[in-house]
């Protein structure tokens, strides 16, 4: 079975940082697009950041760029979201998504993702 399992969301001030890991398994990790998302109480999902599965493109929200970074490191099947700056509007459940078939022009749409993990809270406290 697929299994995508979100941690490291917590309690920060603002301006602080965490790192989220969205740990895989069932699946050939290294051919999945991994994908967070994040959902606010009353707004839709919407895409944080993207990583390909083969060449390493990313993509980043306008809102969060050159705050976050994701990475992936295939051998321990984990994507990474190191989060820094944080703003009182990144609170959020924070999803992570995997597909295998996901064109860089789509890596955004919460929809090109079929598999989806639980969730980890961020809040961000002003």
């Amino acid at each position: 079975d697929v299994q995508l399992q979100a941690s490291g969301g917590g309690l920060v001030q603002t301006g602080g940082s965490l790192r989220l890991s969205c740990a895989a398994s069932g699946f050939s990790f290294d051919s999945f697009a991994i994908g967070w998302f994040r959902q606010a109480p009353g707004k839709e999902r919407e895409a944080v950041s993207c990583i390909s599965s083969s060449d390493g493109s990313t993509y980043y929200a306008d809102s969060v760029k050159g705050r976050f970074t994701i990475s992936r490191d295939n051998a321990q099947n984990t994507v990474y979201l190191q989060m820094s700056s944080l703003k009182p509007e990144d609170t959020a459940v924070y999803y992570c998504a995997a597909d295998r078939q996901v064109i860089s022009s789509s890596m955004a749409r919460p929809n090109s993702y079929e598999y989806w993990g639980q969730g980890t809270q961020v809040t961000v406290s002003s």
